[in-house]
């Protein structure tokens, strides 16, 4: 019997790179954490809280999305909200994630930096032991703070170094370039942080450019605009840097119109190491699988090349290299059972 490619996604061995655990919040586990904490949305249901997300642009959702934050407070609200998301990707055949978290959302409003990593990092771990799914854990800079404020958040960050494998660049992207962080950056990785950053979403490729050759980031989170850039393009590729695609999230606010123009074939076709991600599930309508399924519908995409794309995220991810390879061969073990 001939597996669709609805089915045939389903099954298929992938990792996230890609994922903004705040925007794992769904309204159900948020008007549940805010009745736990004595906390009056200005919402007056699940539902009205759905409707209000429809964005125009970035900064309409992160709007949004901060306001959501303001009812996490305790570290069992942390371990919920990742507990949440860890077993949502389970079911989707999610079998490793790289998590970004955005401290100064919560240390800003009073909450410890320790709360907040406690609960999710305890949540991340359970999950590795019980569900499976391997994890790495990136600690983002919110860029429309200024650079002093990401200085005190990587000081936080140093007793933890064993438990936060990464550095990231997230929030308002059009004004605030790379390059206004620049020196904390250069202080993370002589910490010995990974460094990834947004850049090429909202704002032009020239950011893209600050984030490799400024910030000296090894990943790029999104990337759509290196398309304007034939030079870039070519940089990327002969590095390989990986791209973390977040199609739904693209469309939800704005940055493509539709998906049947998604860039991700040009991309593939100029050899650009690209993965597919969720970014904020709960609030672009789609976790990893129906990212997949967007895509491959939008785009007529074949097996292999859904295959190639599962590979993608091995091979950019943060894993050792024996487990790449032991992905790589889950993924090709399932393509010659499920092909045809």
């Amino acid at each position: 019997m001939e597996v669709s490619v609805t089915q045939f996604i389903k099954g298929l061995p992938k990792a996230e790179l890609h994922l903004h655990i705040e925007g794992s919040f769904e309204p159900k586990l948020m008007f549940e954490i805010a009745k736990r904490n004595g906390i009056k949305l200005p919402y007056t249901s699940v539902e009205e809280l759905q409707a209000a997300y429809q964005f125009n642009n970035l900064q309409e959702f992160l709007d949004i999305y901060y306001q959501g934050a303001q009812v996490l407070l305790h570290e069992q609200d942390f371990y919920d909200l990742t507990w949440a998301y860890l077993l949502k990707i389970h079911e989707q055949q999610v079998h490793h994630t790289e998590v970004f978290f955005d401290p100064q959302t919560h240390t800003d409003r009073g909450v410890a930096f320790d709360t907040v990593l406690d609960g999710i990092y305890r949540a991340l771990s359970d999950g590795e032991e019980k569900l499976g799914i391997s994890f790495r854990l990136i600690m983002c800079f919110l860029r429309h703070l200024p650079e002093s404020a990401a200085f005190k958040t990587l000081e936080s960050a140093l007793p933890h170094k064993d438990r936060i494998d990464g550095v990231g660049l997230d929030s308002s992207e059009v004004g605030h370039p790379p390059s206004k962080f620049e020196r904390v950056f250069e202080q993370a990785g002589l910490h010995g942080f990974r460094l990834v950053a947004h850049a090429g979403e909202e704002g032009p490729s020239d950011y893209i450019w600050e984030a490799i050759n400024r910030l000296h980031v090894i990943r790029i989170d999104h990337g759509n605009r290196c398309l304007d850039d034939d030079l870039l393009v070519k940089r990327l590729a002969s590095r390989k840097i990986p791209l973390t695609l977040c199609p739904l999230s693209n469309k939800a606010l704005q940055v493509i119109k539709n998906l049947n123009t998604y860039p991700l074939l040009a991309m593939m076709d100029h050899g650009l190491l690209v993965t597919l991600n969720s970014d904020d599930p709960a609030y672009f309508g789609g976790y990893l699988n129906e990212n997949y399924e967007a895509v491959a519908q939008a785009l007529s995409l074949t097996k292999p090349q859904l295959v190639t794309l599962a590979k993608n995220s091995f091979s950019a991810s943060w894993l050792s290299n024996p487990e790449k390879e032991q992905a790589l061969k889950r993924i090709d073990a399932y393509y010659d059972a499920h092909k045809h």
